[in-house]
């Protein structure tokens, strides 16, 4: 496919999402009816419409309109191409551009510049001030890191780099997060690679690495990863540490591949269902990892940053309150709750922090921390708190 073939299949895919279709829907549609399409050019359609996704309003007002056509030839002018290049109408290019098309459009501003709704944006500003609110709003613009957790369980840091070296991937440590890798080339070969298919590495943002490495020790103790999700935080901390390992979802059906990869770790955690918590209580360390507005990870959803509604964080807000009172009721005397999310919004994060100390005198807090969106990974928030013995 030509260049100019993949920005019209791109326009295809994103005039299929207004149909109603998610973004991943909509390109693997695409792709069973192209079959002359190799994998580079999937990859390419794939990277256009992701990378408008990430910058939906700044290409909409570069492009005069929020139809595929616009946002394509938004992100066109975005990237300094002459759209005339593109929209040539030869072959499966593009037609050409209209003279409404080719005066059409204007520089982003404000929360447009930002690539965030005018409501988001001012949130931002509140909570983490306006130029780290900047930072964080024009990181979400740009394709999120591809990081790796390596199993201590196995194999060294080195042999395991040396593993990945020969199936085409090269990944460098982070120099700030114990055991985590950086993929700087091959990161569409991680999922096939020897490496990650025997349980040397896992996909695992760096920011949630870190976050599972302040977590205490639990020297053989019970922990619950009450908010499980596929288990990628409970299989972190069981690489490094020793102790009895515990999952429970809301919903079972997303802990389905849970087990297959306890055994690619070789480790052995055990799937509690939701009437099963209480009785297997109480536990050391009590881990929620709450559904949350996500954004701190858009840069990898970036569907959701559109989709997100000032009365579903409020849902959202409700819902992770819940989750806390539940859960503290499931720690030991001495023992700890760590809440954590992967989101920067102050509300999801230390508001709720502060409403449990309300509500809880009693407990102590012993460590707030927050990670930046960055190079390395994505923002992430956690808070430590000990139950009175």
């Amino acid at each position: 496919m030509t260049p100019s073939a993949r920005v019209q299949a791109a326009i295809e895919v994103l005039d299929a999402m207004a149909g109603g279709l998610a973004a991943e829907q909509a390109l693997t549609r695409w792709a069973r009816g192209a079959r002359y399409a190799g994998s580079k050019d999937r990859a390419a359609v794939r990277d256009h419409v992701f990378s408008v996704l990430r910058r939906k309003r700044s290409c909409a007002a570069l492009g005069g309109g929020e139809n595929g056509r616009a946002l394509m030839l938004g992100h066109v002018r975005a990237e300094k191409t002459d759209p005339e290049t593109i929209f040539t109408g030869e072959g499966h290019a593009p037609v050409t551009l209209t003279a409404q098309e080719r005066d059409a459009g204007a520089t982003p501003e404000e929360a447009e510049s930002r690539d965030l709704p005018d409501w988001l944006w001012a949130r931002f500003k509140d909570s983490l001030g306006e130029e780290d609110a900047a930072a964080a709003a024009e990181a979400l613009r740009h394709r999120a890191p591809v990081c790796l957790r390596h199993n201590p369980r196995m194999k060294s840091a080195a042999e395991v780099m040396d593993m990945m070296e020969q199936d085409g991937i090269v990944a460098r440590p982070v120099s700030t997060v114990r055991g985590a890798f950086l993929v700087t080339e091959g990161a569409r070969r991680v999922a096939q690679s020897a490496a990650f298919r025997d349980g040397h590495v896992e996909l695992q943002d760096a920011s949630s690495q870190a976050a599972m490495a302040v977590l205490p020790d639990p020297a053989g103790g019970r922990v619950l990863d009450y908010c499980a999700g596929g288990g990628g935080k409970v299989l972190a901390l069981a690489g490094w540490h020793e102790g009895a390992w515990f999952a429970h979802d809301a919903a079972p059906e997303r802990m389905r591949d849970l087990p297959a990869r306890a055994d690619r770790a070789k480790v052995r955690v055990s799937r509690l269902e939701p009437g099963d918590v209480a009785q297997a209580a109480p536990f050391d360390i009590v881990l929620c990892d709450v559904p949350c507005s996500g954004s701190g990870t858009w840069r990898r959803t970036p569907e959701a940053k559109w989709a997100l509604t000032p009365g579903r964080l409020d849902q959202l807000g409700a819902l992770q309150w819940e989750i806390l009172v539940q859960a503290q009721a499931l720690v030991r005397p001495g023992g700890y709750l760590a809440y954590t999310t992967c989101s920067v919004l102050t509300e999801e994060n230390e508001r709720q922090v502060s409403r449990f100390e309300t509500a809880h005198p009693d407990w102590a807090r012993q460590d707030t921390r927050r990670w930046p969106i960055s190079e390395i990974g994505d923002g992430f928030f956690l808070a430590l708190l000990r139950k009175p013995e």
